[in-house]
């Protein structure tokens, strides 16, 4: 597995990094086949650090997780932890559903672009009524079916995932509804 462990603003030791791969190594083992990479970054926020890490498994899913602490090891220890119990729900919902994986996922390319938010009291719109693109970035739409749409949304943390339903043509969007159930929108052609 490749690990790329870096800090925002601080110094990352060789210690802190065996730490960090031997516990990613450990945690990861248990629940995930063939992890094939991992990202850890540590920040600091006012009085404590942070810690996030991301590992890409070779499924195509990724999980994600974040942690504070008031001590660099500690934060990475709440982000190991966090790491692990979503492996572990991911792997356990592989078992229930019976469904073994055999090819990797499939992405589509698209374009993903961050809008401007709303302006200011004393600005005036502009004549158009065009929004102000922030920026424009390439994004993958993975190729994914219901159960596994929804596995990736929780595990990364995300309110919504778009994605494209396997065997079908079109887009698909599950999401997170205010009642905490799952929603999921199929257009019909």
């Amino acid at each position: 597995m490749r690990y790329q462990i870096t800090g925002k603003q601080i110094d990352i030791g060789d210690a802190l990094q065996t730490h960090v791969k031997d516990g990613l190594n450990e945690a990861i083992a248990k629940y995930a086949e063939r992890p094939t990479e991992a990202i850890v970054i540590f920040s600091k926020s006012a009085h404590e650090y942070v810690c996030e890490a991301t590992v890409h498994l070779s499924t195509g899913l990724t999980a994600q997780a974040k942690a504070h602490s008031t001590e660099i090891y500690a934060a990475f220890e709440g982000c190991s932890e966090k790491m692990e119990k979503q492996l572990r729900r991911y792997k356990r919902r592989l078992k229930d559903h019976h469904s073994k994986r055999t090819d990797p996922v499939e992405h589509l390319e698209a374009s993903s672009y961050i809008l401007a938010a709303d302006q200011e009291e004393g600005e005036s719109e502009t004549e158009d009524l065009q929004p102000i693109i922030v920026a424009e970035m390439q994004t993958r739409i993975p190729s994914l079916s219901v159960g596994e749409a929804v596995m990736q949304m929780e595990l990364a943390g995300a309110p919504v995932l778009v994605f494209r339903h396997e065997g079908k043509d079109g887009l698909n969007v599950v999401y997170r509804r205010e009642d905490g159930n799952i929603g999921w929108i199929d257009p019909r052609t």
